[in-house]
């Protein structure tokens, strides 16, 4: 009966809620309309710090250079709202570009980001 009791115990404490910090995108994925090669596309991905911690962004990763993003440098305070601005530079690119930018945070979850666009060439 004991074991029984300790196993209960264990199940329960392995599935409670973790507490940190967390973000909620609106929209993780955006999808940009058709360019010519050589323009630089940007676009901001808004988030909320649904966590019980600060939120602290410290880097990101990403496969290439053309694309970069800057976000807050100062901690994101449970329920408070943010910004990621993504910018991508078309020069030598061409046809479908899709990319993922991972970002680096306290988070308890590793959030990923990404944007797809047909680069014409100029």
């Amino acid at each position: 009966m004991r074991l029984f009791f300790a196993i209960i115990i264990a199940l329960s404490s392995a599935f409670t809620f973790r507490s940190g910090a967390e973000f909620s995108f609106l929209d993780r994925n955006h999808d940009f309309t058709d360019v010519k090669e050589g323009v630089v596309l940007e676009h901001d991905f808004s988030f909320t710090n649904v966590g019980d911690e600060p939120l602290v962004i410290s880097d990101y990763k990403v496969a290439c250079s053309c694309t970069k993003i800057t976000f807050p440098t100062a901690p994101i305070l449970p329920n408070q709202k943010g910004t990621i601005h993504l910018s991508f530079d078309t020069k030598g690119k061409f046809g479908f570009q899709s990319r993922k930018i991972e970002i680096i945070s306290n988070a308890t979850k590793s959030k990923k980001l990404s944007f797809r666009v047909f680069v014409i060439r100029a």
